[in-house]
């Protein structure tokens, strides 16, 4: 029984160590779209990716991404591809503390995809 759990505390950190810190979030959409958040250390900075995947091609949506609160990304984005879906990638810096990310596309429709993420 203890060298079971001694096992299992020592696989446990290799598991973490593959993701390289990444934080990965579900998104939630009010339409048959899906979103999802990753934040990812990169070089003392952080690498925000949020994708939408509408099944769709040619369906223009808004975006705005904030970290606690204040606008760090706002533009247009087209879905595009085989898959009807667009990524929007930045990188922004890792201020001390907990930095919380939310994203949000909203398409013409008024249809609405956000998620959220703390790194």
């Amino acid at each position: 029984m203890i060298a079971l759990g001694v096992a299992s505390a020592i696989a446990l950190p290799s598991v973490a160590a593959a993701k390289d810190g990444d934080v990965r979030r579900a998104g939630s959409c009010n339409t048959s779209a899906s979103s999802k958040l990753k934040l990812s250390p990169e070089n003392g900075r952080i690498e925000v990716e949020f994708e939408v995947d509408q099944n769709r091609r040619g369906v223009r949506w808004r975006v705005v991404i904030t970290r606690n609160g204040a606008r760090v990304f706002r533009g247009v984005r087209v879905t595009g591809g085989p898959s009807g879906s667009f990524t929007v990638r930045r990188v922004i810096g890792n201020r001390p503390g907990r930095d919380r990310v939310v994203a949000r596309a909203v398409n013409p429709a008024g249809k609405v995809c956000r998620a959220v993420a703390v790194f």
